[in-house]
């Protein structure tokens, strides 16, 4: 079943991750360009380079499959004030793209905001780790 997948982790190219508040988003990861830009505590912009290794992007695209990412509508929103947190994923593979946007408002169906959220967090956190990990990757030079 999954080596006949429509997605397939030979054809990955990259994953770009938004989020934010307020009609805009404050964080931007994109794993092709390595960029990540985010508000820290003042409200200032941070850019930075962070490589998701090739077993960081086969953990994420497994997350993705076992969620039914795939299956998942495109859009996910319910927020009509614009001030509900919202969150925009994309897979990209040669022959396919895979979108979802999210609003925190979304109650159209709880178990899929729900494996939308844990997918969202689940790639953040993977950022996060990798980050630290090329810091300390820094320190020990």
């Amino acid at each position: 079943m999954i080596k006949n997948a429509p997605y397939k982790f030979v054809e990955f190219e990259y994953i770009v991750l938004k989020s934010g508040e307020n009609g805009r988003y404050t964080q931007t990861y994109n794993s092709k360009t390595q960029d990540y830009e985010y508000l820290d505590a003042q409200d200032s912009l941070v850019h930075k380079k962070v490589k998701l290794g090739k077993d960081d992007l086969l953990f994420l695209h497994r997350k993705a499959a076992e969620l039914g990412f795939w299956d998942w509508p495109t859009n996910m929103v319910s927020d009509k004030t614009g001030k509900a947190p919202k969150y925009y994923l994309e897979y990209v593979y040669e022959r396919k793209t895979k979108v979802i946007e999210l609003d925190a408002a979304y109650n159209e169906n709880p178990k899929l905001k729900d494996a939308a959220i844990q997918l969202i967090k689940t790639v953040e956190k993977t950022i996060t780790e990798s980050e630290a990990r090329y810091r300390i990757g820094e320190k020990s030079k």
